[in-house]
């Protein structure tokens, strides 16, 4: 049980650099981007061809990361210039992502096994360090020495990584452009009255959203030990997932509170279909579905405790004005016994 709680957990930290670029084409931008399960796999297939042909896994990574912000320019500009409606236009670049992802890989299918990925290079780090050693030494003197992971690497590069990238978007958003791109996804008329370039910003968001998603792409594929170009099916569906699930449970109170909760909302999806995945009569099959009933309960859950606390306050209300009205009444009544003692 600890092993897969441990792996869920490893995948849900790469895979929150992915929901951070979908909350900022969703939520920041009020975009919903399709593009995202195309530049996924983008980012994915440029890494793992590179490193193939021998390329610094570091570098091939900060390479899937440019390639996708290409990707999300793109879908802006189909979208701003061309005019294109922005759902439409996220669904035809998705289209033409994956012949393009193809012509990078040039087959389906990418092995990493026996390549050096940075993952590797981390871990033979830790290992040569004795960090691993330290951790698992202290999970068998606390009885979990038959479950221990092979390395502690990634789950500490990756935590530092993603709270980097996190910490860097909340500066970002707080800046004079991330201001100007909030308020285009609040209210794209009135920035533009004070003579902002909307169509600019939004190229811009997208392409920094697809960008946090491809490097996200490029990570899963050195984990996983492969980029496969069906890899990308459904990433939109896991990304709002986290982001819903980590507003609902941690709120929004500020775009620092949100990032957070879109990360912490992303560890929770994993873990949540690890073990859901772990009952007898599911199968791997299965985790599509478990990912449509996890955005469903998020979705509407929020929705029925609002209406829930909402009853429960007019009914609080009502028996109040009852009250006021029977202490009213009783006072008008013991005026009137006074009253009529007094003749």
């Amino acid at each position: 049980m600890f092993t897969a709680i441990f792996g869920s957990f490893e995948a849900g930290i790469i895979y929150a650099i992915m929901a951070l670029g979908v909350y900022l084409s969703f939520r920041i931008l009020d975009f919903p981007d399709l593009t995202v399960d195309g530049s996924f796999v983008t980012g994915a297939a440029i890494s793992a061809v590179l490193i193939a042909n021998g390329v610094n896994p570091f570098v091939a990574t900060i390479a899937a990361l440019f390639a996708g912000f290409a990707a999300g320019c793109m879908t802006g500009l189909l979208h701003t210039f061309g005019k294109i409606n922005n759902l439409l236009s996220g669904i035809l670049m998705m289209i033409a992502l994956y012949s393009i992802n193809l012509r990078i890989m040039e087959r389906s299918n990418i092995p990493l096994l026996n390549a050096d990925t940075a993952f590797t290079k981390i871990g033979d780090l830790f290992e040569k360090w004795g960090i691993d050693a330290f951790f698992n030494q202290i999970l068998t003197m606390v009885g979990l020495g038959d479950s221990l992971p092979e390395t502690w690497g990634i789950l500490i590069f990756m935590i530092i990584v993603t709270f980097v990238i996190k910490f860097l978007t909340d500066q970002f958003l707080q800046t004079e452009i991330g201001l100007a791109i909030r308020a285009t996804g609040d209210n794209r008329r009135m920035i533009r009255s004070f003579s902002a370039n909307t169509n600019i910003l939004v190229v811009l968001g997208l392409g920094l959203s697809n960008a946090l998603v491809a490097f996200s792409g490029a990570l899963i594929a050195q984990q996983g030990g492969f980029a496969d170009v069906g890899m990308g099916i459904g990433m939109i569906v896991i990304g709002l997932a986290s982001v819903i699930i980590g507003e609902a449970l941690f709120g929004t109170k500020t775009i620092a509170r949100t990032t957070l909760a879109v990360i912490g909302g992303s560890i929770i999806y994993r873990i949540v279909v690890t073990l859901a995945l772990r009952a007898e009569f599911m199968s791997p099959g299965d985790m599509k579905l478990i990912t449509a009933i996890i955005v469903i309960i998020a979705l509407t859950a929020p929705k029925i405790i609002d209406a829930s606390k909402e009853k429960k306050r007019k009914a609080r209300r009502k028996a109040e004005r009852m009250n006021v009205i029977q202490a009213s009444a009783q006072v008008k009544g013991d005026n009137h016994a006074a009253l009529k003692s007094d003749s």
